[in-house]
């Protein structure tokens, strides 16, 4: 049988479910998957809390990596005993085995372990795009990055750092200020909204920054938008704070022709061959040594639920990743 955790309402941690189902056959284009890591996401708790609607009773997760079992019709991208990994929907990572479409398999190698490539794709993929198309970080670029002792963050840092970038990271609590150092920041701020903006013009001379990566959503924004220079990048690309409010399009003028976008993984992995490239390129970062999967604790997949609360109350130090 196999183990798998579903979602039938939205709420806490305590509506994930723990269940069983048979195994299914691979039909054509799909793969049967016995996966043996999942990563676990902040996108994960926004759909669980319903802040990222999905269409319920549904499965939960979008990374994981594991062993082909057994292919369906037509696969030729990836054959049985293959070990893979993959980073976007369809939803249904929370489970042992699973069916997924092959083209979205990504095959990594054998010095790269199942949790490593669990707890480093999804993360590796938003920090692929961010830094490489939303905002092209290169030499001299000043960035602004939240949660930079976090998951994420230990993973954007060092690889703007590569690409030539000066960053001025932010952490909620002083406790995270040396974990954010260690990953590379050039400065560190601890996060208050009434005078972030005077702390970056004082780094800078004045200057403020080229990009805000903001994935906090309302209690920061204003502060973002004030640290940036004129015509700079405001990326709010998360909500854990909750949205952020409506923005009036003079404001951006008023506050130097500033530029605002909200990007999303989907639209930057929805063409097979763009999202292969992504994902190969992190997995070629990984073993270059650019950057490290920061796996901070594993749970078993029974713990889900456990898994959900540490990572919400802001216990984890880098990613989670549940084992079956």
């Amino acid at each position: 049988m196999v183990s798998i955790v579903t979602l039938q309402q939205t709420g806490g941690p305590e509506v994930l479910r723990l269940g069983e189902t048979a195994p299914q056959l691979p039909g054509p284009g799909e793969v049967w998957l016995e996966q043996s890591a999942i990563g676990v996401n902040p996108l994960d708790v926004s759909q669980r809390v319903g802040a990222v609607r999905v269409p319920l009773p549904c499965g939960l997760g979008l990374e994981g990596a594991g062993t082909v079992a057994a292919v369906g019709p037509g696969v030729v991208e990836v054959a049985v005993g293959d070990r893979v990994a993959y980073a976007t929907g369809p939803l249904g990572a929370y489970a042992s085995g699973r069916l997924y479409p092959a083209n979205r398999l990504v095959k990594i190698a054998d010095d790269v372990g199942f949790d490593e490539a669990a707890a480093v794709l999804f993360k590796g993929i938003t920090a692929h795009y961010l830094l490489k198309t939303t905002y092209p970080v290169g030499p001299g670029v000043r960035v602004l990055l939240y949660g930079a002792a976090g998951a994420l963050g230990q993973i954007m840092v060092p690889w703007a750092k590569h690409l030539g970038a000066f960053v001025i990271g932010v952490v909620s609590k002083p406790e995270s200020v040396e974990r954010a150092r260690a990953a590379g920041c050039d400065e560190v701020l601890v996060f208050d909204a009434a005078t972030l903006a005077t702390e970056v013009a004082r780094i800078t001379d004045g200057q403020k920054v080229d990009v805000v990566y903001d994935p906090i959503g309302r209690v920061s924004f204003e502060a973002s938008l004030d640290s940036l220079r004129p015509r700079g990048l405001m990326v709010s690309f998360g909500m854990t704070s909750g949205a952020p409010t409506a923005v009036e399009l003079s404001t951006l003028n008023a506050k130097g022709s500033l530029f605002l976008t909200r990007p999303s993984l989907a639209a930057h992995t929805a063409n097979t061959q763009e999202y292969q490239q992504r994902a190969n390129d992190v997995l070629r970062a990984v073993t270059d040594g650019i950057i490290t999967p920061a796996l901070w604790r594993r749970y078993p997949l029974a713990d889900a639920a456990l898994a959900h609360a540490d990572l919400e109350s802001g216990l984890s130090q880098g990613a989670i990743v549940l084992n079956p």
